[in-house]
């Protein structure tokens, strides 16, 4: 038996007219870049650990130390790094955490189902350097105070010298009504005897 006309047509809920779906994908390296960003600015981070992530390209200085896991909604991260001296690691590890989850979320759309984090180990640079900074600066102080005192001992010995070099002087003081003073080349003995017996013969006379 044919089948009629009406048995031949096509569903009524079929959209003709329905365009294709559009997609946005992520390049590993994309999200690896945002993770070790958001990573390297977490206070109590000392630096990214270099691991062989497979990604390669001029940004692997960025990447360095950063492993991801990308699919069409999700990502996962790895991330090793080393921590200051004198950090709490529980909180600095957290930090980072919630640092790059933020980052890729707000960046990419993607959800972000874990970030692990791998502490290789703790960085002394930052207490070295205080270090070096103050021994630098006692040295600089000491420094200081040994050209002083250079100085000051140059400068007594010109006074010194300068006093050595300099010739005696005998300061003469006038005669004093009409008596000549010890500097004259006259003793005064002689002189007061001398008065005294111009006085004493006037008195005979």
């Amino acid at each position: 038996m044919a089948k009629s006309k009406s048995d031949q047509t096509l569903p009524v809920n079929v959209d003709m007219d329905q365009e294709p779906s559009s997609s946005i994908t992520y390049a590993n390296e994309v999200i690896a870049i945002i993770a070790g960003l958001a990573a390297s600015e977490v206070e109590g981070v000392a630096g990214m650990v270099n691991v062989n992530s497979g990604l390669k390209g001029k940004n692997r200085n960025v990447t360095r130390g950063v492993k991801v896991e990308v699919g069409t909604e999700e990502v996962s991260v790895d991330l090793y790094l080393n921590v200051e001296y004198g950090t709490p690691i529980p909180r600095a590890a957290h930090d980072a955490q919630e640092g790059v989850k933020r980052s890729i979320e707000s960046m990419t759309g993607l959800h972000v189902v874990r970030v692990d984090v791998h502490v290789q180990g703790v960085s002394f640079e930052k207490e070295n350097n205080a270090l070096q900074a103050g021994a630098g600066k006692a040295n600089l102080e000491a420094g200081t105070q040994k050209a002083k005192d250079a100085e000051a001992q140059q400068a007594r010995k010109a006074e010194e010298e300068c006093a050595a070099d300099a010739p005696f002087e005998t300061e003469i003081e006038p005669a004093v009504d009409g008596k000549a003073s010890p500097e004259s080349g006259s003793d005064p003995l002689k002189t007061e005897s001398a008065e005294n017996t111009g006085e004493n013969g006037s008195a005979e006379t």
